[in-house]
């Protein structure tokens, strides 16, 4: 079998290696010409999969490497008989702890205390309530705003209206996935009017998809407004990134918050277990077998409440390092710019999640407990 697979996904080509043969392509370059003798096709979100891509092939099952499936013509698929798969909530653990270094990095350098603000979350998928779990344990309070949840009334959870949340917070985290249909479209969910309601010195966070915000939108209420504060991993027109909207970021990177170890290589776990399903396949590969051992971290315990913490996160993941990689592309032409933008990505170096450090009891202390609900083995 002929299984055609963006380059760019974790072990792809041993992971299948078992079930056929593995033909490793960019993503931006998977087209009609690489599908001709193809039932098996491996992406990520720069391949859009559609009838242009599909139509006249021999694919018959398609499998993204991703959460999100905007990318994805899902009706085209389906009339077409075309299985498909993603991978819902491979990197959520990633990008929950992306926004927590992020934000305690930012209040080192713009000296707030994140401990003190008022959160809002929008979006309780995967990833929010994953972010929740860690602001409950850190205790950051808390508001949440998922429009489809409430309606469906499933959720235990209380949850906020939109413009209340935006109305009231300090900080916004967004995680929702990018809909332009539907009661509840998520397309420019902030606009101009709601970017201009944010409150004075608020945090704004997109780690979900870059069209929630509409840049254009937020560039020009930057240039009126010098106290709001912002932070990027998504934005509109990827890889050719706004320069005027990079350059008045607090905090930039390069699409990559779920970009740990272990959430890319659940992802290439996750869409191998279903091709498998698919094809009858018994896969001899499994992720567990290229992680690495337990890494200590040592917080100074003795430290004020809010730099544990700062310190913690700090050595758990300098963020500011992707920063200095982004603002590197800043000066280069769209098209060196754009490869800047996706070499980031395709090189980007290993970042493990919480689990993988144990902190010794010693150095712990009384924070022990909280910790362990971030996900922390405390050792000793």
């Amino acid at each position: 079998m002929i299984i055609v697979a963006d380059r760019d996904i974790p072990r792809v080509e041993e992971a299948f290696a078992a079930c056929g043969e593995v033909r490793l392509l960019p993503g931006r370059e998977i087209g009609r010409g690489q599908l001709r003798d193809c039932r098996c096709l491996l992406v990520r979100t720069v391949t859009r999969v559609d009838r242009e891509l599909l139509a006249g092939s021999p694919v018959e099952f398609v499998g993204s490497a991703t959460i999100g499936t905007d990318h994805v013509d899902l009706e085209y698929l389906e009339a077409a008989g075309i299985a498909f798969s993603n991978a819902a909530g491979c990197n959520a653990e990633a990008v929950s702890e992306y926004v927590i270094s992020g934000l305690f990095a930012l209040s080192q350098g713009l000296d707030f205390d994140p401990l003190c603000l008022r959160a809002g979350i929008v979006g309780f998928g995967n990833v929010g309530k994953r972010l929740k779990h860690k602001f409950d344990a850190l205790g950051i309070e808390c508001l949440l705003c998922d429009p489809p949840l409430a309606a469906a009334g499933t959720s235990p959870q209380t949850f906020t209206d939109l413009d209340k949340l935006v109305g009231e917070c300090d900080l916004i985290s967004l995680h929702t996935p990018l809909t332009r249909g539907g009661r509840h479209p998520t397309f420019h969910l902030f606009d101009s009017s709601r970017l201009r309601a944010l409150t004075r010195d608020c945090l704004l966070i997109n780690t979900a998809r870059g069209s929630v915000v509409d840049n254009d939108a937020l560039l020009v209420l930057l240039r009126q407004r010098g106290d709001l504060r912002l932070f990027l991993d998504t934005w509109e027109h990827e890889p050719l990134v706004s320069t005027g909207l990079l350059r008045r970021t607090n905090l930039a990177t390069p699409h990559i918050a779920g970009y740990s170890v272990e959430g890319r290589l659940r992802g290439t776990q996750a869409v191998l277990d279903a091709a498998a399903g698919h094809f009858g396949w018994t896969p001899d590969w499994h992720m567990s077998r290229c992680l690495p051992p337990t890494r200590e971290l040592q917080p100074d315990a003795a430290a004020s409440e809010l730099e544990f913490w700062q310190g913690l996160f700090h050595r758990h993941f300098d963020i500011r390092r992707d920063y200095r990689a982004m603002l590197a592309g800043v000066d280069l032409e769209d098209e060196a710019r754009t490869r800047h933008f996706d070499g980031l990505r395709r090189v980007y170096s290993d970042r493990l999640e919480y689990p993988r450090f144990a902190v010794n009891s010693a150095n712990a202390g009384a924070r022990a407990g909280r910790l362990k609900e971030l996900g922390f083995e405390v050792a000793g």
